[in-house]
C-alpha cells in the first residue's frame, strides 16, 4: 500500500463516517495527505484529516477519528489505527500491506513517482537567457541547473512546458559588444563601456576568418555585430548542451522587433485603456497595479523601451497558448517582480495565476576557502565552463540543484571534487552504484528475483524504513514541481533514501553466502533492491544528474 493508496482510503473512510452519520461530506478536501511520524513507536503513517473537518460538521475531534479508525482497521493491509491528543490517526500497516511497495515501484519502473498534479496546466519556462555578450557565467549556470530540473518535475506532475532562452540581441549592450569586437580586430583597446577577456579577441579573429574583408567593409561594426552575436550565441548553445541542457525554443529579442510586435503590445495595452502620453513619451500606468512608478514604453525620440519588448515578449507568451509564464531571473532583477506583475495585470491577466518570477541568489565558487573570482577566458567573472572544469557536469548541476534558489551558495571545488561520502552527490551516486553492483553479483551467482515473491517476508525495520522511503518518493516530487523547488528531490535522496538503504544493506543481507542456497527471502529483498535502483534512478534524471552503475 502506497502512502497515495492509504491517504485515500483514509478519505474513503471519512466519508462513510460522516455518511453514516448525517453529516455533510462534502466539506471533505478532494484528497489528502499521510505522513510518517518522526518517532516510528507512533506508527508507520499519521493522519490529521479528523482534525481538519470536525469543527466544519460540529463533531468532536478524537469521536470522529476514533470513528473513522474504526472503518480503517477494517480494510485488508492496516494493522491498527490508534488516536493520539486531539484526533491524531496513528496507521500501522501489516509487513505484507508494507512491502507490496516494491513491485509497486519496480513494475512502474521509469514512471515511479510521476503524478497528475498538474494535469492540465500549460507552463512557458524562460531560464537562463544570459545576454549574448559573453559566455553564460556562474549565476546563469544556476539557472540552467534549476531550470532544467525544474522543467523535467513539471512534466512529471503532468504539466505541459514549454522551455525557452530569451536571447537579448537588441539594444545598447548589442552595439557595445559589435564595437568591441572591432576594437580588437583592429588591435585597439576596448573602448569605453565595452566586453573585454580573451573571448573578444577570439570571436573577433573567428569573424574575421569566416569575413576576411570585415575591415575593409562600408559598415565593418555590422559586420561584426552580426557575425559576431551569432558566433557568441552558438557558443552559449553548445555550453548549455554539454551541461545536458536543451531548450524547446530559442526566442530572438529582434524578431519582436521586425515584427511589429511592440506595436501590437501597446496596441493592446491602449485598448485596456492603461497607457498615456506625457513629456513626448509613451506610458504605462503600472501605479495602478501596485508597481511604484510608471512605466515607459517608448521614448521621445520614438524608440522602444526594454520594457516595451518585455510586455511584447510577455504578450505572445499568453497568445502561444501558454496559461502560465514562469520567468527565472538573477538577484539583481528583484525590481523587476512589480512592473511585471502590473504589466500583466494591464493586460488583463491575473498576476498571481498567469506570471510567476522566480528569482535567484547568487553562487561563489571557492578554493581552500577563498573565492575564485576570476575567468581563464572571460576575465571578470567565473563561467560555466570553468565550473564544469572544476568539479564535472555531474557535481555542478547537483550543487546547484540542491539548495532554495533564494540562498547563495559557495561551490568549493576540493568539496565536491571529493570520492567520499561526505560529497553530496557521489553519496548518492555511490548508492546507485553499489545496487548496481549487487545486482551483478546476483547474476553471477543465478539468483533471480523471479516473476513473485511474498511481501510479508519484508518484516524487518530497516526494511520497512527503506520501504517508506521508497513510499514517499510521488508525494517528493509533487511537493518540488508544484513549489518550484527542484532541492526538495536532492534533499531527499540524500538525506532520507540513501542513508534508508545503506542502513538497510549493513543489516539486512540480500545475497547467500558460501553453498548457501537462494531463499524465498532473497527473492524477496532482491524486489526491494531492485525498487531502490529505480527510485535513485528516477531521482537523479529529474535533476539532470547520472546514475552510474560503477564508480
Amino acid at each position: 500500500m502506497t502512502p497515495a493508496d492509504l491517504a485515500a482510503t483514509i478519505l474513503d473512510a471519512a466519508r462513510t463516517v460522516l455518511t453514516e452519520r448525517g453529516l455533510d461530506a462534502s466539506v471533505l478536501p478532494a484528497t489528502t495527505t499521510v505522513e510518517r511520524p518522526r518517532n516510528p513507536e507512533h506508527g508507520d503513517y499519521a493522519s490529521t484529516l479528523a482534525l481538519q473537518v470536525a469543527k466544519r460538521v460540529g463533531a468532536n475531534p478524537r469521536e470522529l477519528a476514533t470513528a473513522i479508525a474504526g472503518q480503517l482497521e477494517r480494510v485488508d493491509g492496516i494493522k491498527a489505527a490508534e488516536i493520539a491528543g486531539p484526533g491524531f490517526l496513528n496507521i500501522r500497516l501489516d509487513p505484507a500491506a508494507t512491502g507490496r511497495l516494491a513491485r509497486v515501484v519496480v513494475e512502474a519502473g521509469r514512471e515511479y513517482g510521476r503524478t497528475a498534479a498538474l494535469a492540465g496546466q500549460t507552463i512557458n519556462l524562460e531560464f537562463v537567457s544570459a545576454n549574448p555578450t559573453g559566455p553564460v557565467h556562474i549565476g546563469g549556470v544556476r539557472w540552467a541547473a534549476v531550470g532544467d530540473a525544474l522543467s523535467r518535475l513539471l512534466r512529471a506532475v503532468g504539466a505541459q512546458v514549454g522551455t525557452e532562452y530569451y536571447f537579448n540581441d537588441a539594444g545598447a549592450q548589442i552595439d557595445r559588444f559589435a564595437a568591441s569586437l572591432l576594437a580588437a580586430a583592429k588591435g585597439e583597446p576596448t573602448p569605453e563601456g565595452g566586453y573585454g577577456g580573451a573571448y573578444i579577441n577570439d570571436i573577433a579573429q573567428a569573424v574575421l576568418a569566416k569575413r576576411p574583408d570585415a575591415l575593409g567593409a562600408p559598415d565593418p561594426q555590422e559586420i561584426f555585430r552580426v557575425e559576431g552575436i551569432a558566433l557568441m550565441f552558438d557558443e552559449i548553445k553548445e555550453s548549455l548542451a554539454q551541461f545536458g541542457v536543451h531548450f524547446d525554443r530559442y526566442f530572438n529579442e529582434k524578431d519582436l522587433h521586425e515584427r511589429g510586435e511592440l506595436q501590437q503590445a501597446l496596441d493592446r495595452l491602449r485598448e485596456q485603456g492603461h497607457v498615456y502620453e506625457a513629456e513626448g513619451a509613451t506610458w504605462l500606468r503600472t501605479t495602478d497595479f501596485g508597481d511604484d512608478k510608471d512605466r515607459v514604453l517608448r521614448k521621445s525620440d520614438g524608440s522602444w523601451t526594454y520594457f516595451a519588448a518585455d510586455c511584447a515578449y510577455y504578450l505572445d507568451k499568453r497568445e502561444r497558448g501558454f496559461d502560465r509564464v514562469v520567468i527565472m531571473l538573477g538577484a539583481d532583477h528583484h525590481g523587476y517582480i512589480g512592473r511585471m506583475k502590473a504589466m500583466a495585470a494591464c493586460f488583463g491577466d491575473d498576476p498571481d495565476r498567469n506570471l510567476e518570477i522566480l528569482i535567484g541568489q547568487m553562487v561563489n565558487l571557492v578554493r581552500e576557502g577563498q573565492p575564485v573570482r576570476m575567468s581563464k577566458r572571460a576575465g571578470t567573472v567565473v563561467t560555466m565552463e570553468d565550473l564544469v572544469e572544476a568539479i564535472g557536469v555531474d557535481a555542478a548541476r547537483y550543487a546547484l540543484g540542491r539548495y532554495s534558489v533564494d540562498s547563495p551558495i559557495d561551490i568549493d571545488i576540493e568539496l565536491w571534487t571529493r570520492r567520499s561520502n561526505d560529497n553530496p552527490v557521489f553519496y548518492v551516486q555511490y548508492a546507485h552504484a553499489r545496487i548496481a553492483s549487487l545486482l551483478r553479483n546476483a547474476d553471477e551467482l543465478g539468483v533471480t528475483r523471479g516473476d513473485d515473491y511474498d511481501p510479508s517476508l519484508l518484516s524487518h525495520e530497516k526494511e520497512n524504513e527503506l520501504l517508506k522511503a521508497l513510499g514517499e518518493f510521488p508525494a517528493i516530487v509533487t511537493a518540488a514541481a508544484e513549489l518550484r523547488e527542484p532541492h526538495r528531490v536532492a534533499r531527499y535522496l540524500e538525506e532520507t533514501l540513501a542513508p534508508a538503504y545503506h542502513k538497510f544493506y549493513d543489516s539486512c543481507r540480500v545475497l547467500p553466502q558460501g553453498d548457501e542456497e537462494a531463499t524465498d527471502l532473497t527473492r524477496a529483498r532482491l524486489w526491494l533492491v531492485e525498487a531502490a535502483r529505480t527510485v535513485f534512478a528516477n531521482g537523479l534524471e529529474l535533476l539532470g544528474v547520472s546514475a552510474p552503475e560503477r564508480m
